[in-house]
């Protein structure tokens, strides 16, 4: 059940549970925590993020100036320590969220033939909203960044609040998350309609009941707010950032909130902030089928497609997926399961989703489906919709689903309100894709029981004073469409676009050159590339 919204890149199988998360539920922007100015009286497209006053309130000085005490964690190398920040920074004397922070020394700072001197912090962020930062940086950022980019700045990640390490948001058990994982997204009558209504509500339900307090206050915002906290913490004057998918909607923030504050930032796979939550999920939907094509092009010329055959067109391959999966709605499959799931249409959805993240999947993906139509074997398409919701071999999942799902419900209204709002809607979604259009288009009712009312809106980020922001879009990336890169690039004042014409989700380090040494000029020498430079 598609429940999150701005996926993660699904890169090398080091990364992928750290980069995999699909966007479903909407990106967001808290503009109403932090002020907005209007343009445009009644139309909050045109709100803009405004920047907060430069000096520290006298409320938050002792958040500022703390002292980190780092102790060693995880692989050789990494360093933790806990951060404290304000729950509500309205009322700072109301309580304190602790954020756990990683980091991995410059290499220039603990070694005498290391070239050069270290400049700072560089943060990551891999995306979700719910994705470990603290993950991605022991899994990959951290050892698997350019050379020379780890051997000049301390890698650093901070869980935000209410993911992984820091005060994580909890709603289902392990079983409670099987079967939700696997009611039918598509519904075909009233009794389906109701239980996927039932399945939203008793999720809400147990968000509500094992993280109240916490839900009011896990805003794109607040989280933005707490990495300024952490630049002084760090010692840094400015912000040094590299943010994918929601990630890139998290650094955007910070910098409308804090132009004068922005030092190197790199916004992968970007987000559109003025986009209402709707829209976002129809035109990640429309994203979704332009990756597919891509994928359906690739797989006619394969001799290992089970969706070709002779003469078959990826228009073809289109209609035999969406026909398996009209046959796994009615006849689910089984998957050899120690807990007895069968993979249905809903799984199967989520698997088949999972390997658009990026093209080297689409190997993996033809041998999981060659498995179940073949040999009704869903054991593939299972392991590739685990890897999406995060769930281990005991059963356990990563609270990733449950805190992608708190962070989207409160930064936007939701996209519909009722079950009758969506069906209206389908003809819409199924226009933009014909293969995923009716699950993301249910899969967008799920904020509508949020316990927890909204404070966001759509806006627009404009940051102005910053410094150079580097923008990537890629052009058939299917989580992050690349006109919301295009957008992005347009309001952000200072921005600077960068394109990648190719597919999956982001463009760093995945294997272009171009890119890459365009993106490690801009972090090594602070030279960013020209505005609108293409690469393949």
């Amino acid at each position: 059940m598609h429940t999150r919204r701005t996926p993660r890149h699904a890169r090398a199988a080091a990364r992928s549970k750290v980069t995999l998360l699909a966007a479903v539920a909407a990106l967001l922007a808290s503009a109403c925590s932090a002020g907005t100015s209007t343009t445009a009286a009644g139309n909050a497209a045109q709100a803009v993020l405004a920047a907060l006053p430069r000096a520290t309130p006298s409320a938050l000085a002792p958040y500022y100036t703390q002292k980190l005490r780092w102790r060693g964690c995880g692989a050789p190398g990494f360093e933790c320590t806990t951060m404290k920040a304000p729950l509500d920074y309205a009322d700072p004397a109301a309580g304190d969220v602790k954020l756990a922070v990683a980091r991995k020394k410059a290499a220039a700072s603990e070694s005498a033939g290391a070239r050069g001197k270290p400049y700072g912090s560089l943060l990551v962020n891999p995306g979700g909203p719910g994705g470990s930062a603290i993950g991605y940086l022991q899994s990959y950022a951290g050892v698997g960044y350019p050379a020379e980019v780890r051997s000049h700045y301390d890698m650093v990640a901070m869980d935000p609040r209410g993911v992984a390490r820091s005060e994580p948001v909890e709603c289902l058990s392990g079983p409670q998350m099987d079967t939700y994982t696997q009611v039918d997204t598509t519904p075909d009558d009233h009794a389906e309609t109701d239980a996927l209504a039932g399945a939203y509500r008793k999720f809400a339900e147990g968000c509500g009941a094992h993280a109240a307090g916490l839900l009011r206050h896990v805003s794109t915002v607040e989280a933005a707010r707490d990495m300024d906290i952490l630049r002084a913490a760090l010692g840094d004057p400015k912000l040094n950032y590299v943010g994918a998918s929601y990630g890139t909607f998290l650094g955007a923030t910070y910098a409308g909130l804090f132009p004068d504050r922005v030092g190197r930032v790199v916004l992968d796979g970007a987000m559109d902030p003025t986009l209402t939550a709707r829209k976002l999920n129809l035109e990640q939907a429309a994203g979704f089928e332009t990756a597919f094509q891509a994928f359906a092009e690739d797989c006619v010329r394969q001799p290992d497609c089970p969706l070709g055959g002779k003469g078959a067109t990826p228009a073809r391959v289109r209609d035999r997926l969406a026909a398996f999966f009209r046959k796994l709605d009615a006849h689910p499959i089984p998957a050899g399961d120690a807990d007895g799931r069968k993979v249905g249409e809903a799984l199967a959805t989520t698997g088949v989703i999972t390997a658009m993240y990026d093209e080297s999947s689409w190997p993996r993906l033809r041998e999981a489906l060659t498995s179940a139509m073949k040999e009704n074997d869903g054991a593939g398409l299972l392991t590739l919709a685990d890897s999406y919701y995060e769930r281990d071999a005991e059963g356990h999942y990563a609270n990733l689903m449950f805190a992608n799902a708190a962070v989207n419900c409160l930064d936007l209204p939701p996209a519909f309100d009722t079950p009758e709002q969506v069906e209206k809607a389908l003809p819409e979604f199924k226009r933009a894709s014909p293969v995923f259009g009716e699950g993301l288009a249910w899969a967008s009712l799920s904020c509508a029981y949020w316990p927890v009312k909204p404070t966001g809106a759509p806006h627009r980020i404009e940051a102005r004073g910053a410094a150079p922001i580097v923008v990537v879009g890629t052009t058939r990336d299917p989580a992050t469409p690349y006109r919301w890169a295009q957008s992005l690039a347009r309001q952000l004042s200072s921005a600077r676009l960068l394109t990648y014409d190719g597919d999956g989700h982001t463009a760093y380090v995945r294997g272009s050159r171009c890119i890459d040494s365009a993106i490690d000029a801009y972090l090594l020498k602070g030279t960013p590339p020209a505005d609108g430079k293409r690469c393949s």
